[in-house]
């Protein structure tokens, strides 16, 4: 599945070490195993249907449950998901007679999960607009701008002449100012 674009990226194998790491409960003497069988499968002139063959013909349907866990994981890695390694990866649980029911379950917890994304980020996206006072959709110029006159607003150091309490919500503000400023600046990349 990583090599149908004819590159495994590094969020790829990061994908697939994480799974063997946090999945499977690997520990290090293992995941340098996992590291030396992601290489050798890279370079491998065996075609991903003879590999598959093998692994079907070698475990027992929960491994291959697993196996098609991990290439889901890969297949999400991408945003958008690629339409042909998502049919690829149905191809490969018909191939390794996973049961219908656990194939939906399996897209069914991807899918939820990349709609889940998209609305905490839409979510996130209004309610740093807010912060800011900005309406959605505003450019970096806007937003600098904005941050600057709120952070000259909000300092601590404004109030710090009417007590504890005052300082306290006006560092507390400042936190939030700092939050989405850092959030738009990694969206705008900025």
């Amino acid at each position: 599945i990583a090599q149908l674009d004819d590159h495994v990226s590094k969020d790829e194998v990061q994908t697939i070490q994480r799974f063997f790491q946090y999945n499977l409960h690997y520990n290090q003497t293992k995941m340098a195993w996992v590291k030396n069988l992601i290489k050798e499968a890279t370079e491998s002139t065996e075609t991903p249907e003879s590999m598959l063959e093998e692994f079907k013909r070698t475990f027992a349907y929960e491994p291959r449950l697993i196996l098609l866990e991990l290439i889901y994981q890969i297949v999400y890695t991408k945003d958008p998901v690629p339409q042909n390694e998502l049919e690829k990866a149905r191809q490969i649980a018909i191939f390794l007679e996973i049961s219908q029911y656990d194939l939906r379950t399996i897209e069914a917890k991807y899918t939820y999960h990349r709609q889940r994304q998209a609305t905490e980020a839409r979510v996130n996206d209004a309610q740093y607009y807010a912060v800011l006072g900005l309406e959605p959709g505003a450019d970096m110029e806007t937003i600098k701008k904005s941050y600057r006159q709120l952070s000259m607003k909000y300092h601590p150091d404004k109030v710090s002449h009417l007590g504890e309490e005052f300082q306290e919500v006006a560092e507390e503000k400042m936190k939030e100012i700092n939050a989405a400023y850092d959030f738009f600046k990694k969206k705008f990349g900025a």
